[in-house]
């Protein structure tokens, strides 16, 4: 059977894929947008988004996706269930196989696939997740203003989340596994010095506290074995992100985290015809308003790529 032949395929439906279709089925490349895993991505498991523009009062994050979604087809955009399984780069047109048993032959691929948060892996966490637990301090640190909270994390990610939170917060716990921190002395003398940050050294959290939303948290003294209980209203993870592009680093150049790497001022990668955007390729920022923004500028970098190539 002859594999589909896509203009333009889009792999990844967050912000940066949803964007890249809008884009693309304006410029008339009849975009194929395949969901993924998680449609609509990471904000599909944020309850309020208050930080991007246009929404005045606010909008939830799944249904954000959702009007990103409908503003893709509305221009014309296809936009599929399924999940890339594997690529094949080594040629043109670049082959993607979709649930390990349809083949796709692309002239163009935008890889907007994401990045996962690594979460602790408690029940309690899973449950209150989006009523008070957060991986992402700068989207919803605004909702603990004046109250305290408390973060987990040792790295220059969980300092400057920290950081962020206490300019917000009344207080914030700094939970912190070892007697040490593996983040740089800059941002380790960041956290120390700042007299609203209590950092909690040689700790693990046992349960996050509350039925319905964060009502505490209690850890575990690693050298004693001791519970200590602290009244928290919110509970941030800062333990890293796992890009989503084990499929794709046979193939495209990528940091020693797997995150993809993209020729600076460009969404281009070192695969003609391939390109990355959203938070695949951004370890940096991590918004939804930026993945947007490289989601755009993926659908204009294809859109002249088939143009220079002569394919309509």
């Amino acid at each position: 059977m002859n594999p589909e032949v896509i203009k333009c395929l889009i792999i990844g439906s967050g912000p940066a894929g949803y964007t890249a279709a809008i884009y693309a089925a304006r410029a008339g490349l009849q975009p194929i947008l395949y969901q993924g895993l998680q449609p609509g991505g990471q904000l599909t498991i944020t309850n309020d988004v208050e930080n991007y523009p246009g929404y005045r009062d606010g909008v939830n994050g799944p249904q954000m996706m959702e009007d990103f979604k409908a503003q893709a087809e509305r221009f014309g955009a296809d936009i599929r269930y399924g999940i890339a399984t594997n690529v094949d780069f080594s040629g043109k047109p670049l082959m993607v196989t979709i649930d390990d048993n349809q083949t796709l032959a692309a002239h163009t691929v935008i890889i907007a696939t994401g990045a996962s948060a690594k979460w602790l892996g408690i029940e309690s966490e899973a449950r209150l997740n989006g009523n008070g637990v957060s991986a992402c301090a700068v989207c919803d640190g605004f909702f603990y203003r004046n109250q305290e909270v408390a973060i987990v994390g040792a790295g220059d990610t969980a300092c400057e989340e920290a950081t962020y939170l206490a300019n917000l917060c009344s207080k914030v716990y700094m939970i912190v596994r070892r007697h040490e921190m593996r983040a740089s002395q800059v941002m380790q003398n960041r956290v120390k010095n700042n007299p609203k940050i209590e950092i909690i050294w040689n700790a693990v959290t046992e349960e996050i506290l509350g039925e319905h939303a964060v009502e505490g948290v209690r850890i575990k003294n690693m050298v004693t074995g001791e519970n200590q209980e602290i009244p928290v209203t919110g509970f941030f993870v800062a333990i890293g992100h796992d890009p989503n592009s084990k499929i794709f680093v046979d193939y495209i150049n990528h940091d020693e985290q797997g995150y993809l790497r993209t020729i600076p001022g460009s969404t281009k990668t070192n695969i003609d015809g391939v390109f990355a955007c959203g938070d695949v390729q951004d370890n940096e920022y991590r918004q939804a308003v930026t993945a947007a923004g490289t989601g755009c500028m993926a659908a204009l970098d294809a859109e002249r790529y088939l143009a220079a190539n002569e394919i309509h």
